[in-house]
């Protein structure tokens, strides 16, 4: 998409970054490149410098719709983690974990 002024973010916005990058490589040891292209909440294919996971960042308003949905999805998803017998975090962990998510969606709602 050319001649887009917009920041978008990554259609998986709650899996994308250089964090998860991090993560895999102190892991495995392995140090995937940042991709060239990708696709966005809002489904425009963007070079991936165009991208950002800081909410006041983003100025693309589907794309920060999106991203609001995918952190709250993500930390309902969290706290039935955390209520699940057997979890490998506990229920206060979770909640704590949620409520950070949802912070985080308020930062793209607003």
């Amino acid at each position: 998409m050319t001649g887009d002024p917009h920041i978008h973010v990554e259609r998986g916005v709650a899996h994308a970054g250089s964090a998860l990058r991090g993560l895999v490589a102190s892991t495995f040891g392995l140090v995937a490149d940042a991709p060239v292209e990708v696709t966005t909440g809002c489904g425009a294919r963007v070079p991936y410098a165009m991208t950002s996971t800081r909410p006041e960042s983003v100025t693309c308003l589907a794309c920060r719709e999106h991203a609001r949905r995918e952190h709250l999805r993500l930390a309902r998803q969290v706290e039935l983690l955390g209520r699940t017998p057997g979890a490998p975090v506990s229920a206060a962990d979770a909640a704590r974990a949620a409520r950070g998510l949802r912070d985080l969606a308020e930062r793209y709602a607003g």
